[in-house]
């Protein structure tokens, strides 16, 4: 009888450790990153509307962190295309819902000069969501903006410049408000200079 509750006693902490070791084997389920929606407003953009639709459609499909999506209003939009006489300039990012409001002002000048607006478009919203220039890159880095030339149609991010917007919006669904916000000037003339206020 004694060597039966000894074997008993033996088989116990082995089955529950058995049990346990199942169910610590499973996968526990990770918490989704939630991804911030920011809004815009295309309203004043005129003749670019193609060409935002598209540049958001290529963004989106290459970031997970981050989707833009037209707003239901003007008033509640996140940031603001619109469509000016002069050079491409935006406000840069991240833009986050709560935070500045930003503005991508779409330059005819570029257009005139020669540049690709669905590229023009693509790049400035590059900005919005917090990349910089990098002038001296290849036309398959779409923030090198005008440095390849007109040739350059290329209107996708690269996996760089993705894996950059996906870092930039990981776990960013409150706001991080500026001091001051920082414009970018994109000035798409070889005799131009680019300047950042």
């Amino acid at each position: 009888m004694i060597t039966r509750i000894v074997a008993v006693a033996a088989l116990i902490p082995a089955m529950v450790g058995t049990a346990s070791g199942v169910a610590s084997a499973q996968a526990e389920p990770k918490a989704a990153t939630a991804v911030v929606t920011l809004t815009y407003d295309a309203s004043q953009a005129g003749q670019w509307a193609a060409a935002i639709t598209q540049g958001v459609q290529n963004w989106n499909s290459a970031v997970h962190n981050v989707r833009m999506q037209p707003a239901s209003s003007a008033s509640s939009a996140n940031f603001v295309y619109k469509a000016t006489s002069g050079w491409p300039q935006t406000t840069l990012g991240p833009i986050v819902p709560g935070g500045s409001r930003g503005q991508v002002q779409l330059g005819q000048e570029a257009v005139n000069e020669g540049y690709d607006v669905t590229r023009i478009t693509a790049h400035e919203t590059g900005h919005i969501l917090g990349l910089l220039d990098h002038y001296s890159g290849p036309c398959s880095e779409l923030m090198s903006g005008h440095g390849p030339g007109t040739a350059c149609l290329n209107a996708k991010p690269n996996a760089a410049e993705a894996a950059q917007v996906d870092r930039n919006y990981a776990g960013r669904a409150a706001a991080v408000r500026p001091e001051r916000q920082q414009i970018v000037i994109d000035i798409w003339s070889p005799s131009a200079s680019t300047a950042q206020h």
